[in-house]
């Protein structure tokens, strides 16, 4: 619906709520935005510039538009959080959620595992990317995406810690990687290797977050 005539900060807000109505579940272009908001393609166009600087709107490569990291990360750790949890109870192990911001990834949810010997990392930690398997994964490594291909994973194995070892897969929202579950533990606790012992669950947990994420957003 086009938003109505009105004056000041309400008619701003209510011109976002518009573009965010208009975004919905894929992207959109500048002229899509025009036509579904009644505003003029100059008038969208930068408003949904000035809603990306904020976080509300992603711009993708290709110039459309999307909702942006303040919408999926609060949808992520909703649809993480539980999954998370489940995956440390079948494994033991830690299980992690990492987003990428900029030139570092982020934990959003961590799920230690309650072993007295365990990896853990509290949700917000930072680390400089590509440090690690999901760093690996988030900026898209050559040899990352070649694992990745081969085995459904990518695997760490005292990379970024000594004495730790990491199973890593991505979230997908379409085509596009939002996210890394990663499920770490000492590698004393590893039979064959971190990807043999827990990579089918690791892969199912990484489905299921992105199944939750693409009916949401």
């Amino acid at each position: 619906m086009a938003p109505t005539e009105t004056n000041g900060s309400n008619r701003t807000l209510e011109r976002a709520a518009a573009i965010l109505d208009a975004v919905g579940r894929s992207a959109v272009s500048a002229s899509e935005l025009s036509r579904q908001t009644g505003l003029s393609q100059s008038t969208s166009h930068r408003l949904a510039l000035q809603m990306a600087e904020y976080g509300f709107l992603q711009r993708t490569e290709s110039g459309t538009f999307r909702l942006g990291d303040r919408f999926i990360r609060s949808a992520l750790e909703n649809a993480g959080r539980p999954v998370l949890h489940d995956l440390r109870d079948r494994t033991g192990e830690t299980a992690q959620l990492w987003v990428r911001r900029g030139d570092e990834r982020v934990c959003l949810v961590s799920a230690d595992s309650r072993h007295e010997l365990r990896a853990t990392v509290p949700p917000g930690a930072r680390l400089p990317l590509p440090l690690g398997g999901s760093g690996r994964l988030l900026v898209a490594e050559d040899s990352a995406m070649t694992e990745l291909a081969a085995t459904g994973w990518v695997e760490s194995i005292g990379v970024r810690t000594p004495g730790l070892g990491s199973i890593n897969v991505p979230v997908w929202n379409g085509k596009d990687m939002i996210a890394a579950v990663c499920l770490a533990m000492p590698l004393v606790r590893v039979a064959e290797s971190p990807g043999k012992d827990h990579g089918e669950l690791v892969i199912s947990a990484a489905q299921k977050i992105s199944e939750a994420m693409n009916n949401k957003i």
